[in-house]
């Protein structure tokens, strides 16, 4: 089953917090200091892993944030092992020299959950093979191109960036990341009903953040509700913003005979209904009387349209 009691252990070494991990050369690694503020974006996005897997699982899932750590890439894959691995490589706009994030797929638990596919009962063989067959490598995909979203989401409050998965890849000597780089390892667990955890590493690359280095070391707000003083100016801006008001007095209708032989001073007869239509750029507002006002002409309006849920279009 799926997050059933596993049979060997997943990582042994203790992960200690970025920020206090002497024995890590942060000084030399981590060029951002204090990474609390990743920390809290890796727990926002933690909250939404249980709407992806949960429909691939079949059932509830528990889902969390484990403390980050940084660390050379060659490192990394050492501590991983040999074991079945699905590494997915994650496009990052804006990022500096290309870099790219990395998605790590535990290989068992990528099994399990195309086994669930297929209709089974989420059982991997005993043995893990050496790579991912076609349908393993589509399943991953497509778990991958699920996680961009949320992760994007996740970023937002502090900067945008925008993900895109790549081809995932069973072995991580074909990743174009060389083992000295330093990573922003980021890990989450997640666990269906009693059984034991299986983890998703995010691994960032330290380069790749760097152009976000300023916001990385600065607070991120992140409140249920949006800030009473933020909401307040932001619906102040937007009732200033101007919208063109126009109204259609006629649209005659004319052949192309007529229109070949105009001249100055013909004319061309038009007939004003009771009610004209006003429109706001393409979009009608509703329907009025012409009429005047202090000297003026005006439209006096007599119904507004209903407008639809996406509201009016500029």
């Amino acid at each position: 089953m799926v997050n059933a009691e596993a049979t060997t252990e997943r990582r042994s070494r203790d992960r200690a917090p970025a920020a206090h991990a002497e024995g890590l050369g942060a000084a030399k690694l981590n060029p951002f200091g204090d990474l609390h503020t990743l920390q809290h974006l890796s727990a926002r996005f933690a909250r939404a892993l249980r709407g992806v897997f949960e429909p691939l699982l079949r059932q509830e899932v528990r889902a969390w944030a484990e403390p980050l750590v940084v660390q050379r890439f060659a490192d990394y894959r050492s501590e991983r092992g040999d074991a079945l691995t699905g590494w997915m490589p994650f496009g990052m706009v804006p990022a500096a020299a290309g870099a790219q994030a990395l998605c790590v797929l535990d290989g068992r638990f990528v099994l399990e959950m195309l086994d669930l596919f297929f209709g089974g009962t989420g059982a991997a063989p005993a043995e893990l093979p050496a790579e991912f067959s076609p349908a393993a490598e589509a399943l991953a995909g497509r778990i991958g191109a699920v996680l961009a979203t949320p992760l994007r989401a996740a970023w937002e409050p502090l900067t945008r960036i925008e993900f895109s998965p790549g081809r995932c890849e069973s072995s991580a000597a074909m990743l174009p990341i060389d083992g000295d780089d330093a990573m922003i390892v980021t890990r989450f667990g997640i666990a269906a009903g009693d059984g034991s955890p299986v983890f998703l590493d995010i691994l960032y690359p330290v380069v790749g953040l760097k152009p976000h280095g300023a916001t990385l070391t600065g607070k991120v707000l992140d409140k249920a509700e949006a800030d009473p003083a933020w909401r307040t100016a932001l619906t102040r801006s937007v009732m200033n913003v101007r919208f063109p008001v126009r109204s259609v007095l006629a649209e005659p209708v004319v052949p192309l005979s007529l229109l070949v032989n105009l001249k100055p001073g013909d004319v061309i007869p038009i007939s004003i209904g009771g009610d004209v239509p006003v429109m706001v750029g393409r979009d009608r507002l509703g329907t009025g009387t012409v009429g005047t006002s202090n000297g003026f002409a005006a439209v006096r309006l007599t119904a507004i349209a209903q407008i639809d849920d996406e509201g009016l279009s500029a």
